[in-house]
């Protein structure tokens, strides 16, 4: 058989996830450190699990509706609305989706047409440009810049917009720099897009972890609510990763046409999630802010740290990561991340996988515990000396 030609020729042209290949190697790895998988270190609070496991009890195992339970979809209208003032129709503008990953690809394939041209903030989450890809697309990865806190500018943006541009992709907080988008920043995006057919997709999965302000969606901004695409889930802000529970908020239009490709692909959400999320959405707030305040002593320390033994790194406002410049070191991202597992056995990962404006920089994820975060900055400052030592040496 030649597989070659009986694969799609898109889906040969995708790369596979630049993060992935260093979780292979730390599998065989005793006594490892890992800072690179963005999973909450804590478990799904109690009160959830426990509502996960009545409905198994009372045998609540059937199919539900395409677009999620509506009591799952209330709550959630219920929860935006208490959290972040966004306002939307439980049963026409919200679709529960499995896992945010599951929304971000339905808007993707929902509104992009073959040779439409999608724009990609980078560095960002990795599946946004091969989602563009398998659905015909085309990626315009546009790069942004650490002295501006990796914030996208309306001169970027502006930049990157020609006739062909279908939707901009926004993916803030962000995943791996830790960038937010503040109200002002997004008024001017606004300002770029007023007039223009382009649609918006807000990744807001880390809606919940910002520190210092409260998070602001594009769709808060006066003309962009009804061209945004908000996608969410329960994964960061309630612990929630195995889950698999998202959801996707927007003009009834869009949701409408997600709900009818989603009913063919998976038909519905697990019911024992759903359950679960509605416990989640009614009683979760202040399991989320604790979180938050323990991941924010975490960032503190994790940047102090980093600084203090000779990597320059801006301090993320929002999600779990660092995104410090290794361009000192003299290696490649790959190259210092390789090195670093293997030496010191504690992984990071390689700017160069978030896309590019990614090379010169390691995403260090703080949803750790912080007896590991602090090994594996005394690890990092061991693999910094010796590499210096070396140099030296060599030089």
């Amino acid at each position: 058989m030649n597989y070659d030609h009986i694969l799609s020729e898109r889906i040969q042209g995708v790369k596979p996830s630049g993060i992935r290949k260093f979780f292979d190697i730390l599998e065989e790895m005793k006594d490892a450190i890992s800072l690179g998988i963005g999973e909450p270190d804590f478990v799904t609070p109690w009160h959830i699990r426990d509502a996960g496991i009545y409905s198994l009890e009372k045998g609540y195992t059937k199919y539900t509706s395409n677009a999620g339970m509506s009591e799952l979809r209330r709550e959630i209208a219920a929860y935006l609305n208490r959290r972040f003032d966004l306002q939307y129709d439980f049963a026409s503008q919200i679709l529960v989706t499995v896992g945010g990953s599951e929304a971000i690809d339905l808007a993707i394939r929902c509104i992009v047409n073959p040779g439409d041209e999608v724009i990609v903030p980078v560095p960002s989450f990795v599946c946004y440009g091969p989602l563009t890809e398998m659905a015909g697309g085309k990626a315009v990865y546009l790069e942004l810049k650490a002295e501006n806190e990796f914030r996208l500018t309306p001169e970027e943006l502006k930049s990157a917009i020609t006739p062909k541009t279908k939707a901009l992709v926004m993916p803030f907080p962000c995943n791996p720099t830790g960038g937010i988008m503040e109200r002002k920043d997004l008024e001017a995006i606004a300002d770029v897009l007023r007039g223009t057919d382009i649609m918006v997709i807000s990744d807001e999965i880390y809606a919940e972890l910002t520190y210092g302000q409260r998070h602001v969606s594009l769709a808060n901004i006066p003309d962009m609510y009804e061209r945004t695409i908000v996608v969410n889930g329960f994964s960061k802000s309630h612990a929630m990763t195995g889950w698999r529970m998202g959801y996707v908020c927007g003009p009834k239009e869009i949701v409408g046409s997600m709900t009818k490709l989603h009913q063919f692909g998976i038909m519905s959400a697990p019911t024992v999630s759903q359950y679960a999320a509605i416990e989640a959405m009614r009683n979760g707030d202040n399991d989320t802010e604790k979180m938050r305040d323990e991941y924010d002593g975490r960032r503190r320390y994790l940047v102090e740290g980093l600084r203090r033994i000779g990597l320059s790194c801006f301090e993320p406002k929002g999600a779990f990561y660092v995104f410090p410049c290794i361009q000192s070191t003299g290696l490649s991202s790959d190259e210092f991340c390789e090195r670093f597992l293997m030496e010191e056995k504690v992984a990071v990962i390689s700017g160069a996988a978030f896309g590019p404006g990614g090379e010169g920089f390691v995403r260090c994820c703080y949803a750790a515990s912080m007896k590991d975060i602090a090994e594996a900055l005394t690890r990092m400052d061991n693999f910094l000396t010796n590499l210096r030592k070396k140099q030296s040496r060599n030089g």
